[in-house]
């Protein structure tokens, strides 16, 4: 017995080890630099709650975090009701179409992030921009579409677009796993299409369903790559995210201990809203 636990601990030591400092000991240390002034170089010291105290009082920070809630809710209420309906239609279209199609909206996933910025910049171009080619085409006039009032909106649609393939993905793989027969079984019962959706797939899809919207809500906090790139959460602090703030703070503003400050408060909110969908998912019966 005490043989088979040393063989144990010595299969899981280099993974532990790698937890602890990569994960556990960052997360430490950025708990501890959050009550200091340190600007990432040479030395600090300790200010105890006065940036926890400035970040309740920053009104960047809580715009960033609106820009999050406001994404999260497009990530639920708009990407993800359109991805598991079109994973149920692919499913029930079967054949090449169903194979095209899947491919088709999965591929903005594998493009870098630093193409699709590029490549929605030029759609959103002032001048030459797809968008505003065609408003001239029909008469209309040209939009600045990154410009102030507009641009967390234009933002906002990359990013529900860009994330579109995974969420469909996984839904389409969670029906591919409901059983066929209860399909059959419903149909010989008179059942059709509309019903069977809602008798049976979505309540055997309630498990993916709670993991992908967890997934959604957190990747909408941890926005970061795609909104740099394209506005570099301009214009002002208008299409800053909470990422994007975090990043601005620490390493061009220098204040790095303020930046660990809002990367604690960013953990902290990422554990609550997980604790929040489990356990709203668990009342449900989910």
């Amino acid at each position: 017995m005490l043989k088979d636990k040393r063989v144990i601990a010595i299969l899981i030591a280099p993974s532990l080890a790698a937890f602890i400092f990569a994960v556990l000991a960052p997360i430490v240390l950025s708990f501890v630099y959050s009550f200091t002034n340190s600007s990432g170089i040479g030395r600090f010291t300790f200010v105890g709650f006065e940036n926890y105290s400035a970040l309740a009082k920053d009104r960047a920070f809580w715009n960033a975090l609106l820009n999050s809630a406001l994404l999260a809710a497009g990530f639920v209420l708009i990407q993800h009701p359109i991805a598991i309906l079109t994973a149920w239609l692919l499913d029930r279209v079967g054949g090449r179409l169903e194979t095209f199609f899947k491919t088709a909206y999965f591929i903005p996933n594998i493009i870098s992030s630093a193409v699709i910025a590029i490549l929605w910049k030029y759609i959103y171009n002032t001048n030459f921009g797809l968008f505003n080619v065609i408003a001239r085409f029909f008469g209309g006039e040209g939009v600045n579409w990154l410009g102030t009032g507009v641009a967390i909106w234009s933002v906002l649609v990359v990013l529900v677009w860009h994330g579109f393939g995974w969420g469909m993905l996984i839904y389409y793989t969670g029906i591919k796993n409901i059983d066929p027969v209860l399909y059959e079984a419903a149909a010989i019962d008179g059942c059709d299409d509309k019903k069977m959706f809602f008798a049976i797939t979505l309540p055997l899809m309630r498990p993916v369903i709670q993991v992908n919207v967890t997934l959604a809500l957190i990747s909408a906090l941890k926005q970061m790559e795609t909104v740099y790139l394209l506005t570099k959460g301009g214009p002002g602090n208008e299409t800053q995210f909470v990422a994007t703030y975090l990043y601005k703070q620490a390493f061009q503003s220098g204040n790095y201990g303020y930046g660990n400050t809002i990367s604690v408060v960013f953990v902290v909110i990422c554990l609550l809203t997980t604790a929040f969908l489990n356990r709203l998912f668990r009342e449900r019966g989910i």
